[in-house]
């Protein structure tokens, strides 16, 4: 029997470091979505706080604990809405400073990400790689994995969650100019090649000389676009995604002569050298 669920994007603009700001249009987005029946609303990366942070000392001055009261906030609007939501942040852990992302529900903090790939951009020059592992989340009956921006260009993290029971990735962004392509086919060969449904939610607008290039997407398990953002301006995307879909691996498509089963059709043993270390380069700047 199908189990459907009404999924939101909100590709917005966010106000560097404007947590007040930030907050107020996320809880807003959340209640308008909710009223229409969306049971999980998605955030872009660092949605919180802003990204264009040019200090580990700037960052971290608008980080917060998870939980914290950026968490307990979003809460609320949940627990009002009956409802969840995954959204960008900046998160304080002692000294260090992670670009995180956090699943939230009616109960509070349900699971939190901190971004394992890190480019040369924004503030992630200065936090620390995610030090845990890819996770599967539930959100009621919906599986949730959660990855951020960068994580999206290497197909092993959404493979990972894919393996762990994952139906929905999720991948809030920051896509800045020169991520058009990214854009354009991440998202959908992500969905096809795991079978799973795939949302990457982008930002809009500018921060010190940076511009957001939008172009957020929903996918489905055969790869198919369901919903797209427009390269400019705020807009939500909506999508009713079919749970047992993202389940059914094994694909019959002529009984007896063409089958498919991603995961059962792999082979493992040959994937070595994907998980040899190589030396790193000179890191950009020195």
């Amino acid at each position: 029997m199908p189990i459907s669920w009404k999924i939101a994007g909100a590709q917005i603009d966010v106000s560097l470091g404007d947590v007040a700001a930030n907050l107020a249009k996320m809880t807003d987005r959340i209640r308008a979505e909710s009223a229409e029946g969306a049971k999980l609303i998605v955030f872009p990366e660092c949605a919180l706080t802003g990204y264009c942070f040019e200090s580990l000392g700037e960052g971290m001055a608008y980080a917060e604990l998870i939980p914290g009261p950026g968490t307990s906030r979003i809460a609320e609007a949940c627990r009002a809405g009956s409802c969840y939501a995954v959204f960008g942040m900046l998160e304080r852990d002692g000294d260090q400073l992670f670009n995180a992302c956090a699943l939230v529900g009616p109960e509070g903090v349900v699971g939190s990400y901190r971004k394992v790939h890190l480019p040369y951009l924004g503030v992630d020059r200065f936090t620390t790689p995610g030090d845990r592992p890819f996770a599967v989340h539930s959100a009621g009956p919906l599986r949730i994995g959660m990855h951020i921006c960068y994580d999206g260009a290497f197909p092993e993290s959404a493979r990972v969650m894919a393996l762990e029971g994952a139906d929905l990735v999720v991948l809030p962004t920051n896509w800045p100019p020169g991520a058009e392509n990214t854009a354009a086919f991440v998202s959908n060969a992500r969905a096809l090649e795991n079978h799973i449904y795939f949302m990457a939610v982008n930002r809009i607008g500018s921060e010190r000389g940076f511009r957001f290039i939008g172009s957020s997407r929903i996918c489905d398990p055969t790869g198919a676009t369901l919903a797209e953002g427009p390269r400019e301006g705020e807009s939500i995307l909506r999508a009713e995604i079919d749970i047992e879909c993202a389940r059914r691996k094994r694909i019959v498509r002529v009984p007896g002569k063409h089958m498919i089963y991603r995961f059962d059709d792999r082979r493992p043993a040959f994937y070595g050298p994907v998980t040899v270390p190589r030396p790193r380069s000179v890191p950009f700047g020195e």
